[in-house]
């Protein structure tokens, strides 16, 4: 099912039928700065297995991500800070970045790759941070997904076609208004320092 959510003025009763979704298991297809995705309850490792088998995701090889609600939340996750990575994370989020963290024991471990690091996001949109926050737990984080090099681009911006391509496995496919189509950008802070992995819509500020 489709259900709008004002992007900017975020329905307290469809964000709390989201919640209960997460909280049953289910898997829910949400709006972010830059692309849609396609998330659960990190908790709920049958929904997770269930988005990574479709995603064709292998979690060994791949470092997984999922979404917080801000940096405190952030800290329950992933193991003490640099000084000088928490200053560059609170300078630039939120927004359309995901940073790769050295997981904590709170981490569920499927989401631990074999270097037992994980992506992290807080993105610059008010439906899937209240999501978050009302949920408590983060929500995994991987966009749509897309058919090949000639899928058409409205296949992963626009709800409808969102729906029409993850009805059989999404509970929900929020409408928050049109997407894009460029993914984060992708910051390595594992080593003490920063290195981006990937350049996508975000532009880090140093």
């Amino acid at each position: 099912m489709i259900l709008k959510i004002h992007p900017d003025n975020p329905d307290d009763r469809n964000i709390q039928r989201v919640v209960d979704c997460l909280q049953d298991g289910g898997i829910v297809v949400y709006p972010t700065d830059p692309v849609y995705g396609i998330g659960c309850d990190i908790t709920n490792q049958q929904a997770v297995e269930k988005i990574l088998r479709f995603k064709d995701i292998n979690q060994k090889k791949t470092n997984l991500s999922f979404i917080c609600y801000d940096m405190s939340h952030v800290s329950s996750y992933v193991r003490p800070l640099d000084n000088g990575i928490y200053k560059l994370m609170k300078h630039n989020l939120p927004g359309a970045f995901t940073f790769i963290l050295n997981a904590n024991s709170n981490v569920p471990k499927l989401f631990r790759s074999n270097k037992k690091t994980v992506g992290v996001r807080i993105p610059d949109n008010k439906i899937v941070r209240e999501i978050v926050r009302r949920l408590g737990n983060p929500i995994l984080s991987t966009s749509v997904k897309g058919f090949g090099d000639d899928d058409e681009v409205e296949y992963i911006r626009e709800p409808e076609f969102i729906e029409e391509r993850h009805s059989h496995i999404a509970d929900i496919v929020i409408d928050g208004g049109l997407g894009g189509y460029e993914g984060s950008t992708v910051v390595d802070c594992t080593s003490g320092g920063y290195e981006i992995l990937r350049q996508g819509k975000g532009i880090l500020e140093v």
